[in-house]
């Protein structure tokens, strides 16, 4: 389901990609997130996404224009997972509710690898 305002001169639809995008780029802003993770199912392994693919590691859920966003990231090696988890959803929320006009009510982080930086 989109999100979805009505305004005085008509409705504005917000796709769920478009939401996951911004959602990404504000994720991988974030200090300690080296990116995004994909997760194969048919491995259990997880893969480091490029930059043009960042949606891809975020599953975003809107239901009665409220946003529920699914983050699986990479982390930086010796960070603190929480301080960075803390980071990365105050970030995400902020930006995704700025730019979309809508609640975000949940941010879930899934820690899905740890990477050393060289």
């Amino acid at each position: 389901m989109n999100g979805a305002m009505n305004t005085q001169m008509g409705e504005i639809l917000i796709d769920t990609a478009v939401i996951a995008k911004y959602a990404g780029s504000a994720a991988i802003e974030c200090f300690g997130v080296i990116g995004m993770a994909s997760v194969s199912m048919k491995d259990g392994l997880a893969k480091l996404l490029r930059l043009e693919n960042l949606d891809h590691g975020v599953n975003v859920t809107v239901d009665d224009n409220k946003i529920t966003i699914d983050l699986h990231i990479i982390v930086s090696y010796g960070v603190s997972i929480s301080a960075v988890a803390d980071n990365l959803i105050g970030n995400v929320k902020y930006k995704v509710e700025e730019s979309s006009g809508l609640e975000v009510v949940k941010v879930n982080v899934y820690v899905e690898g740890v990477r050393v930086i060289d």
